[in-house]
């Protein structure tokens, strides 16, 4: 199947999961998460602010303050651009796209994150993945030096090619 209709299949499968059942998986995948390495070692996580049908990313930053560590969120630009800035909450703006970024442009010079939890909407078994489409993360990734991990459903595991620019994650928990 190619990118495009698996995209649209499993974002149809993702809107459709029983809520009960997500909310488990996410408190689920958190744990797996807060056990890893990467994790444990990480000053410096970035993560995404998510639709409500993605991972309940919101589990993960409260956890990570808790923890003591520096919580990033993406801010998009034109052009495929985009930086990380710091997380606070009373500093979003709600995008075109239908989700929430800081208000302000300060970023944070990648070489200072320790770990990137990297949405996406289908995974290949090599941590491949296919993304909303507009190439955000690939452009980001491709020079990022720090470890990369991602949080998904079984209904996001999907067989495809990668294409030349995509960057594959090194870490994918799934339940």
């Amino acid at each position: 199947m190619e990118k495009v209709a698996l995209r649209k299949s499993i974002i149809t499968h993702l809107k459709y999961q029983d809520r009960k059942e997500k909310a488990l998986k996410d408190k689920a995948l958190l744990d797996d998460l807060l056990a890893s390495s990467a994790y444990q070692k990480a000053d410096t996580i970035a993560t995404y602010l998510a639709f409500d049908f993605e991972y309940n990313t919101e589990l993960l930053i409260k956890q990570a303050q808790k923890d003591g560590k520096t919580i990033l969120v993406p801010k998009t630009h034109p052009h495929g651009k985009m930086i990380f800035c710091l997380y606070d909450v009373d500093n979003l703006v709600k995008t075109s796209f239908g989700l929430w970024e800081p208000a302000g442009d300060q970023a944070v010079d990648k070489s200072k994150i320790d770990l990137i939890h990297v949405p996406g909407v289908g995974f290949n078994p090599d941590g491949f993945r296919i993304g909303y489409g507009a190439g955000y993360y690939d452009r980001y990734l491709a020079d990022y030096k720090g470890k990369t991990i991602s949080t998904i459903y079984e209904c996001q595991k999907a067989e495809f090619q990668p294409d030349s620019h995509d960057v594959a994650v090194m870490e994918v928990f799934s339940r």
